[in-house]
C-alpha cells in the first residue's frame, strides 16, 4: 500500500479536483440555463468533496479521517443528485455530455471513498496520535527495559567487564571516549 505524503497526492483528491473543474467548465457556459441557487449549490458539494478529502487527511486520528471521508462521499451524492434532477430538462440538452461526465467524476470519486473508508475502518492503525492497548503495552514495556538497562549501567562496578564501555561511561553521564 503506498504512503502519500500530501492529499494532493491522492488519486480520489485528483479525481475529486478534476471533478470540481468540470463543474466549473459547466458553470461557465455562456447562456447557461440553470438558476442562480442551482449554480451555487453545484458549485459548492463539488468542491465539498475534494475539501473533506484534504481536510480528513491533515486530521490526526483515523476516526477523523472516515468522518471526513463519509462527509466528502454525501458532497459526492450531492452532486450526482443535482446532475440527475436536471438531466432531462430540453434546455440543458445541449450540455448532456458535460453532465454525464460530471456524474461519472462523481461516481468514480464515490467508489474510491468507499474503497478507502472500507480499508482503513478495520484497519489497527487509529491514526498519529492513537495507539491501541498492544501498541500502548509494547512501548511502555521497551521504556522500562531501556530504563532498567540504563540504570544496570550506571551501577556497575569498576572491575565488572563493561564498566568502561562507551554505553555505560554515557549512562553515568561521562564523556563516551577517554
Amino acid at each position: 500500500m503506498s504512503k502519500y505524503r500530501s492529499f494532493e497526492e491522492l488519486p480520489v483528491w485528483q479525481e475529486a479536483a478534476r471533478l470540481y473543474n468540470r463543474v466549473l467548465d459547466f458553470l461557465e457556459e455562456p447562456r447557461l440555463p440553470i438558476s442562480a441557487g442551482f449554480r451555487n449549490q453545484l458549485d459548492r458539494s463539488a468542491l465539498s468533496l475534494s475539501n473533506n478529502i484534504a481536510e480528513g487527511f491533515e486530521r490526526m486520528t483515523t476516526k477523523e479521517l472516515v468522518s471526513f471521508l463519509a462527509i466528502a462521499r454525501g458532497s459526492g451524492g450531492e452532486v450526482r443528485s443535482m446532475v440527475a434532477v436536471v438531466r432531462d430538462r430540453p434546455k440543458l440538452k445541449p450540455f448532456i455530455k458535460q453532465l454525464q461526465e460530471i456524474k461519472s467524476l462523481a461516481e468514480s470519486c464515490a467508489r474510491q471513498l468507499t474503497a478507502w473508508t472500507g480499508s482503513i475502518e478495520d484497519s489497527p492503525v487509529q491514526g498519529k496520535r492513537h495507539l491501541s492497548f498492544e501498541g500502548r503495552e509494547a512501548k511502555r514495556v521497551a521504556k522500562k527495559a531501556s530504563e532498567y538497562r540504563l540504570n544496570f549501567l550506571r551501577n556497575l562496578k569498576p572491575e565488572h567487564p563493561l564498566y568502561r564501555t562507551a554505553e555505560a561511561r554515557e549512562a553515568r553521564g561521562e564523556p563516551a571516549s577517554e
